[in-house]
């Protein structure tokens, strides 16, 4: 087994065709196609379903996938720290739940680097991809938080794909609204001078665990709901509908603009405020790339000033 195999298998899991990949690799397709060959009579598995539509992977592919990413990525971490081509460009992604200091943060360590030399990616996605994501090497570090609600089934499913989380900090329940909405003068709300108004939850697929939400108390069971699956669309159901959102106050009015306020949230029946912790996960024992390591600093730096 070699790394260029390793490589191999990569690019053609990421294009899903044999031609694809072996226009991008700048080699045959009938070279690619032995290499494969090669590798997967070596490791005694078959990696890729091959059809007229292209090629996908086996489960026993998929989980070989996830190993070969890891050890592609500390050798490429192994070339930026001792020398390596000057060529390739240096990869590195985030994969987040909808919180816009994560891409502020994104944005002031990406102007430290040239990005003609850099290839970045910054996903804003479903809880579930998050963790995947991390899990698979798609993305070096992944942003999420954890309640008393939901923290024993998120923290099972980072043990069972070797991934760890560190706190960035905690916070508050607060309610995310558009400045001219009803309740935006209240110097704090309940939930039930919300009933008469949408919550705006962000879609985590059909067969997601409502675990998976991003949405802080989601256990209260809103009346009133709308789906949407990004940040741009929710705001503009805040201004269209009266919506509102329940998230933890943390918000980059740079990047969001200055028509929505953050009102607390009063917990109900004297109970405690509700607190919840914002972490990154990365796999156990990952060596943090120099892009990684600004990230982490760049959002602490943000969250550290607030």
């Amino acid at each position: 087994m070699t790394i260029q195999q390793l490589h191999y298998a990569i690019v053609i899991s990421e294009t899903g065709s044999l031609n694809k990949a072996a226009e991008l690799l700048y080699v045959s397709q009938p070279s690619l196609s032995e290499s494969i060959r090669s590798l997967e009579s070596e490791l005694g598995i078959v990696i890729f379903h091959r059809s007229g539509r292209g090629v996908s992977l086996t489960n026993d592919g998929a989980e070989f996938m996830a190993y070969a990413r890891q050890v592609h990525s500390h050798y490429e971490t192994l070339l930026e720290q001792y020398g390596g081509t000057k060529e390739r460009k240096k990869k590195f992604g985030v994969s987040a739940q909808h919180y816009s200091f994560a891409v502020k943060a994104f944005v002031e360590m990406v102007k430290q680097f040239n990005t003609v030399e850099y290839e970045f990616a910054v996903r804003e996605t479903r809880t579930t991809e998050v963790i995947e994501d991390v899990a698979t090497l798609r993305s070096e570090i992944g942003i999420l938080y954890l309640s008393d609600f939901n923290r024993n089934a998120i923290r099972k499913l980072l043990r069972t794909n070797n991934l760890e989380f560190h706190k960035l900090i905690e916070c508050k329940s607060y309610v995310y609204l558009w400045k001219n909405h009803p309740l935006a003068g209240e110097r704090s709300v309940c939930t039930e001078q919300l009933y008469d108004y949408p919550c705006l939850l962000f879609e985590q697929g059909g067969n997601a665990s409502f675990y998976f939400a991003e949405e802080i108390l989601n256990t209260n069971g809103y009346p009133r709901t709308i789906k949407a699956t990004d940040r741009a669309t929710m705001l503009n159901l805040m201004v269209g509908l009266n919506g509102y959102t329940v998230c933890s106050g943390i918000i980059c009015e740079e990047l969001n603009g200055s028509d929505f306020v953050t009102i607390p949230l009063k917990a109900e029946n004297g109970a405690p405020a509700e607190i919840i912790e914002i972490g990154y996960i990365v796999r156990k024992n990952q060596i943090l790339s120099k892009m990684g390591k600004l990230y982490i600093q760049e959002t602490e730096k943000y969250l550290n000033a607030l």
